[in-house]
């Protein structure tokens, strides 16, 4: 005897060996035996064999009118062999039987089921939504099909079009946009990003890197609400200094100044004076939530978004010939030895005699210009004569405090490589790709450059220790080691960073461009104001989950906002690269990759693979033959065709990142999963 029976949600058959009272040893056509529950046999017979009756019950069952069955059912439950004798004939045959078995059985839409072979029409209303349903499906899956026909042809597809940002980088996978993407990609066996140049979706490489970032992290635009900025009703001093800024000569939000007296005296006092907005922005208001959405300026060549509205920035960044709010650090040394004596914070206006350009100052501000008092260069401003002496005691208390650190570090900051600069020739306002771009050097530890971070660095450091002291909460940065893999992190704890050598750290000194700092600034101002209880006054509170908040969404886009940074710096070499006609770069092998190394150009700011580095290590000079540049991908390959050093040369040293020292941008990674929406398998249900 035969048998067809239900196993793990399909119909089988199979010879009857044996059977119990509840159940029966069952072989099957392969030989394998399995036992089967007496409820789950839905069909005894003698002949034909199980294999024939199910492939002449599959083929009729494939010609039944679903719509005339659900018409002819039963109402309430029923048998599959009632239904038999309804569609087909009173004395329904096997083949007929089984048929309406399987047919019932793969139609769920038409018919529940309600137990081993037996079923329930579906009621009438739920039937009609469920061939809707079924009919939507099958127009979407022909609109898949007909996009991903138009994409493999060479053409883009508006609803395509309009959702590239979200296919490639925030994709809802159900999505009939993405699955065309999909199917066209693997059809045409092309990445997606090519496939979708080549059919007209990117037709600029440049803002398709803009727009996508804006998508990502400005949905809504970069545009401000109409917002005042508010006057600081405090009544303060006028500090008795001389300040100046050191900038570059695009700088707009001029956070920091100093200021240097009693040279001469023995004892030195400098000022480090930071802008003020945290004496008029409150925490909660309109400004401070348009800066906490935003939670910093991006830069990039050519362009940025402020944190702040330019007429907010211009209200309190420390201007020359104004007399600027600020929150002043006033450190006292002595003036021989450098030994710091004390220091006192406090909220007065500054006068800002000059705002200087280090881009238009670095010829003539030298090591030497500033350790020798009678080497002289052509063409001085005035203005650099005016503070030669205050920025000559600067540069030597800068390298003082920078050895100070070393000690602690334990090794000396390392800065072989320069730091680069873009300028894109002609650029007004927000760029087109179009521009021709420069790309310039300047050695990092430069002068100008050095007394401005050490002063920031004695200030971050001095105000997060001093609130620590105060027991008021602030945002701090600490690194635990130098060891390989510990990175710097962000907390509300004063724990040292053994990165810049120092007990703690907090980012106090960029208000106008970074909310940490804006953030620090205010409780800054309590510790001015009210000292010993200022844990009491401070805008944030011990534990307070509103800092943590603060901590976790500056972390996140900060970390987005540097990303953007680097990729546009590295698509704008790639454009130098095209634009000089450059095939080949002097580069050194930095790491070992899957079929090849990672190198960096000796003389631009790009790292990208290169094959053909059999036998070479880490530290090994090349040559590099270029590939083609991909402006999309923002990648480019290379082949090494020569040495440039002794095959005994010793691995270059890693160098020492600064405190703002990321990852190096590379090739940009989609979310397209060419594994996503694969076809279903022949026969088996959409």
């Amino acid at each position: 005897m035969f048998v067809l029976f239900e196993e793990a949600g399909k119909y089988l058959g199979g010879r009857v060996l044996s059977e119990a009272e509840a159940s029966a040893q069952v072989e099957l056509e392969t030989g394998k035996r399995v036992k089967v529950k007496g409820a789950n046999i839905v069909l005894r017979f003698e002949k034909p064999a199980p294999a024939d009756l199910l492939a002449e019950a599959r083929a009729l069952a494939a010609g039944v009118d679903l719509d005339l069955a659900w018409e002819f059912a039963p109402e309430g439950e029923f048998g599959f062999a009632d239904l038999a004798a309804e569609y087909f004939q009173a004395q329904p045959t096997l083949t007929q039987q089984a048929a309406a078995l399987l047919a019932l059985f793969d139609a769920p839409h038409y018919f529940r089921r309600a137990g081993k072979g037996r079923f329930k029409k579906a009621p009438a209303e739920i039937l009609q939504q469920a061939l809707a349903a079924i009919e939507k499906k099958k127009a979407i899956q022909a609109q898949i099909a007909e996009w991903s026909a138009q994409l493999a042809a060479g053409q883009c597809p508006a609803p395509v079009r309009e959702q590239l940002f979200k296919i490639l980088f925030k994709p809802d996978k159900n999505a009939p946009e993405y699955k065309a993407v999909v199917e066209a990609a693997r059809a045409t066996q092309r990445p997606p990003l090519e496939l979708l140049k080549q059919a007209g979706a990117i037709d600029s490489s440049y803002q398709f890197h803009w727009h996508r970032f804006l998508f990502e992290n400005f949905p809504k635009g970069t545009g401000f609400p109409a917002l005042d900025a508010p006057a600081i009703a405090d009544q303060l001093p006028v500090a008795k200094v001389e300040a100046f800024s050191i900038d570059d000569s695009h700088t707009t939000e001029i956070d920091d100044a100093l200021s240097v007296q009693g040279l001469g005296s023995g004892t030195v006092v400098v000022g480090i004076h930071i802008a003020a907005p945290g004496l008029a922005l409150a925490p909660g208001s309109a400004i401070d939530q348009v800066a906490r959405a935003r939670m910093s300026t991006v830069y990039m060549p050519g362009h940025k978004i402020t944190m702040l509205p330019d007429h907010v920035v211009d209200a309190y960044t420390l201007q020359e010939g104004r007399d600027c709010p600020a929150v002043s650090l006033y450190a006292t040394f002595d003036e021989a030895t450098l030994e710091l004596k004390s220091s006192e914070t406090r909220l007065e206006r500054v006068p800002i005699v000059a705002n200087l350009r280090h881009d238009q100052l670095d010829t003539v501000i030298s090591k030497e210009w500033l350790e020798d008092a009678s080497v002289q260069t052509g063409n001085t401003p005035e203005i650099a004569t005016r503070v030669r002496e205050p920025l000559t005691f600067l540069f030597r208390l800068a390298k003082h405090l920078k050895s100070q650190r070393e000690v602690v570090r334990g090794k000396p900051e390392t800065f072989t490589r320069p730091d680069y600069t873009f300028r894109l020739v002609g650029n007004e306002g927000e760029p087109t790709g179009t521009e021709q771009v420069q790309i310039s050097t300047r050695q990092r530890g430069a002068p100008l450059d050095l007394i401005v971070s050490e002063a920031m660095i004695l200030a971050n450091s001095s105000w997060g220790g001093w609130l620590a002291e105060l027991s008021v909460p602030a945002l701090y940065r600490s690194q635990a080691s130098l060891l390989p893999g510990i990175k710097v992190r962000m907390g509300t704890r004063a724990l040292p960073h053994a990165g810049l050598g120092v007990k703690s750290y907090a980012w106090s000194t960029s208000p106008l461009r970074r909310y940490t700092d804006l953030v620090n600034q205010w409780q800054i101002i309590a510790a001015a104001r009210h000292g010993k209880t200022a844990a009491l006054a401070a805008p944030f509170k011990p534990k307070d989950a509103d800092l943590f908040s603060i901590l976790s969404g500056f972390d996140a886009a900060y970390s987005a906002y540097n990303a953007h940074q680097g990729g546009m710096e590295r698509f704008w070499t790639l454009k130098y690269l095209e634009q000089e006609g450059i095939t080949e770069l002097d580069a050194t092998l930095i790491k070992d990759v899957p079929n090849g190394a990672m190198v960096r150009a000796d003389t631009l700011p790009l790292v990208f693979q290169v094959t053909g580095t059999q036998g070479l290590q880490r530290g090994a000079r090349v040559r590099v033959k270029l590939g083609e540049v991909d402006e999309i991908a923002l990648d480019v390959h290379g082949t090494v065709i020569a040495r440039l050093d002794t095959a005994a040369a010793e691995a270059a040293p890693e160098e020492e990142g600064g405190e703002d020292e990321e990852e190096v941008a590379g090739p940009i990674a989609i979310a397209v999963d060419l594994t996503d929406s694969e076809p279903s398998p022949e026969g088996a249900p959409a």
